[in-house]
Order: C-alpha cells, then structure tokens, then sequence
C-alpha cells in the first residue's frame, strides 16, 4: 500500500478544518501505519477510530488533529498525556512540544508504546504505567494536558498539576458518548470552551469511573 499518498490524501481532508499548520505538518511527518496493528494497516489513513487490541482504540484522525490544535503548543512545553494508548498522540505531541510525559494503565499497552517509539527515535517523551491518581504529579507543573479517555466531570488532580495559564483538553460525559472541553486555567476563574462531540473510552482512576 501507498502508505504516503493515502496520508496526503487524509491531510487535505483535515485541512478543511484544522488551521494550525504546525500540526498539520507533525501529521504529515508521523507514519500513523506504525501504530496500529498488522491487520488494520490499511485502513490507517482513513478518517476514523481503529481497534488496537485490549478494547481500546487509536483515535479518529480528525479528534487527534483538534485536541492537538486546542492546546495550542510552540515548542517549548512539558506535556502530560493520559492514555497512551498505541503511543500516536504523544508522538505527535512531542514533535511539537518540548517533553511529553504519557501514562496508561495496562501495561501491554505501555510496553508496545515505548517499542514503537523507541524505534521511531523519539528521545522527549517518557512512558509510565499509571497510577491510583490521574495523571503525573511527580513531573507537575505541566504546560498542557490531554486527555484521550472519557470522564465525568474534570479530575481535580488533573487541575492541580496544570500551570496557571496551561490548557487541559478533555472529554466529558456519560461512559459511551462525551463533549470535548478546552480548560485554560486562571488564577481566578478557568475558561472553559466546548469543542464539540465525541466518543472515546472510559477514563479509569480516581475522581474518573471505575473499573
């Protein structure tokens, strides 16, 4: 398969309304193909979520494309991510950010994410399996945060590992359908954006849902 057509083809279906050239260009760069499993390589770089194994999911290109977009990124910062999934996010978000610190929560997950990335090159990112709090506090304060599970509501943790000024993007709902939240934090009263529908996995922790 033309792994390389079938990603331009898909990067000018996201032009259509992701604006943020940087991350367009990250996409264009990030062999998606890597990151899913043998069987569903050919559906890479079509515009949908694929199974990965362990009833999780890599997510639609277009979810990714918007969450990366919202946070707004220049370079220069730590990221957090929560739900490593396959690994794709945080490679996108590290070659646009400073450092990545992903987390998840099975570890056959962590285990194949850190293979594929390591093989990939990627020296700014840092996988751990999670813990009972969400997130990472032992690297906190962390410029933005993503999330790529559903919760339902905003984790306070989460809140408290964001720097004043950083962006937190979110899904929140019910278990099987959610709304994307943008959460810029401020000294004195966060601005919340919705972003619009999605659907993602649940998010599993404290202050989450559980198991």
């Amino acid at each position: 398969m033309d792994f390389e057509a079938a990603r331009a083809r898909l990067l000018e279906h996201l032009r259509a309304e992701i604006r943020d050239e940087r991350v367009l260009a990250a996409m264009t760069r990030l062999p998606r193909e890597r990151f899913v499993p043998a069987e569903s390589q050919h559906l890479a770089y079509e515009d949908m979520p694929l199974p990965i194994g362990f009833e999780q999911t890599i997510s639609q290109p277009f979810i990714i494309a918007l969450m990366t977009q919202a946070l707004e990124l220049t370079g220069k910062e730590k990221v957090l991510e929560v739900g490593s999934g396959s690994g794709y996010q945080a490679a996108l978000l590290a070659e646009l950010a400073h450092q990545v610190i992903t987390v998840e929560r099975l570890q056959a997950l962590v285990k194949r994410a850190k293979g594929v990335l390591t093989k990939l090159g990627y020296d700014n990112i840092k996988v751990f399996r999670a813990q009972k709090t969400i997130g990472w506090p032992d690297e906190a304060p962390y410029d933005a945060i993503m999330v790529t599970a559903g919760a339902p509501r905003v984790p306070v943790d989460l809140l408290n590992q964001l720097a004043v000024g950083g962006r937190l993007v979110i899904p929140i709902g019910s278990r099987y359908i959610q709304e994307l939240y943008k959460i810029t934090k401020r000294k004195n009263k966060n601005i919340v954006e919705n972003l619009g529908g999605c659907r993602f996995v649940s998010l599993i922790g404290r202050d989450a849902w559980e198991e």
